[in-house]
């Protein structure tokens, strides 16, 4: 109960109560983006910072090790499970969706473990940033092995003896590798290259790697000359954010209550599933009990602003208004206000017994 009590978790719910009561609050676009920027430049400082101080160790190695193996398994899962709910390029969006992270839900849950006195590695920035991509560039082969499918079916004489890896990520023989290009909404192609590049260089990853690279560099120093920027006022910043997606989660309310039952069941026990499995993973390799919930919570988290921003295009297939109102609606709210505290509670159980 004392964690429903912290400040950003009471943003956040003014943030939806005004929202739902059609309150005239808003926050300005400019002021959205530049508290999300700020909440990525700091966080990604505080990255490095524990990094020069702690070095490349064992424990790091497994720990970002594990995160990129979540990041293959958990939206290979989820498009297996998907797929008998949805068609195929929703599936594949929305696994997409659940196997990328939230960068947001992170962060809040590092500022639980702070006030916990939980220790964590401020290297888990960097698993936070190597698990948003893999799930994107699956979903992209995914939908493509789909369309060499449905050309197959149209056409069997012109693709007959073709056999690829797309058509191994579906389980189904005899087709094509993915395509070279598609169309997006403009007409122009859009090259697995071009994803790829998006992928790779989207502006928050850049900036969080970055800011954690330049943490490295100057190690003490840095975090001194820094500590009235990226400590001081990360608090407050958080909570204004929070509030702002406290609003825009109200706002997507309607589009939840439209989702079939099937989907709202996956987008409770989606995450809660995946985050079991990051808890027997971590468990495993000894994991230390901070990262572990850090693994837990992003294993369990979904992308609502980069995977959107790139499967809008990457797979017009699929309906935005469905992946969307399943991550912010449900998801995002679920891990802010009760998954956080439960991880870290499990967590602390499973490792001091």
């Amino acid at each position: 109960m004392q964690s429903l009590l912290d400040p950003a978790i009471l943003f956040f719910a003014l943030g939806v109560f005004a929202g739902v009561v059609r309150s005239n609050l808003e926050m300005p676009s400019a002021i959205s983006r530049f508290l999300s920027i700020y909440l990525l430049m700091a966080l990604g400082l505080k990255g490095g910072f524990a990094l020069a101080a702690s070095g490349f160790t064992a424990s790091v190695a497994s720990s970002l090790g594990l995160a990129v193996l979540l990041a293959v398994v958990v939206p290979l899962a989820g498009f297996a499970v998907l797929r008998r709910m949805l068609s195929g390029f929703n599936a594949a969006a929305v696994a997409a969706t659940y196997g990328s992270v939230s960068a947001v839900t992170f962060v809040t849950a590092t500022q639980y473990l702070e006030a916990q006195h939980i220790a964590y590695g401020g290297y888990m920035a960097a698993a936070m940033a190597l698990m948003e991509s893999p799930a994107i560039i699956l979903a992209v082969l995914l939908a493509n092995a789909l369309r060499q499918q449905q050309a197959a079916a149209a056409h069997p004489a012109t693709v007959v003896g073709v056999a690829g890896s797309g058509a191994a990520l579906l389980g189904a023989p005899g087709l094509g590798t993915a395509a070279p290009h598609r169309a997006d909404h403009g007409g122009q192609p859009l090259s697995m290259g071009k994803i790829l590049h998006e992928s790779f260089t989207d502006g928050t990853q850049l900036l969080l790697l970055g800011a954690m690279v330049i943490g490295m560099a100057t190690g003490d120093a840095g975090k001194a000359a820094m500590q009235p920027f990226s400590g001081d006022l990360f608090k407050g910043m958080l909570c204004l954010f929070l509030l702002d997606m406290g609003l825009a989660t109200a706002r997507n309310l309607p589009a939840v209550r439209q989702q079939s039952p099937w989907l709202l069941a996956y987008a409770v026990l989606g995450p809660i599933s995946h985050a079991t499995l990051a808890l027997g993973l971590a468990w495993l390799l000894q994991v230390p009990a901070g990262d572990a919930v850090l693994l837990m919570v992003l294993a369990a988290s979904a992308s609502y602003i980069a995977v959107p921003a790139v499967v809008r295009y990457a797979i017009p297939e699929a309906h935005p208004s469905l992946y969307v109102s399943l991550s912010l609606g449900v998801t995002f709210p679920l891990n802010i206000v009760l998954g956080i505290p439960v991880y870290a509670q499990v967590v602390e159980r499973v490792w001091g017994g």
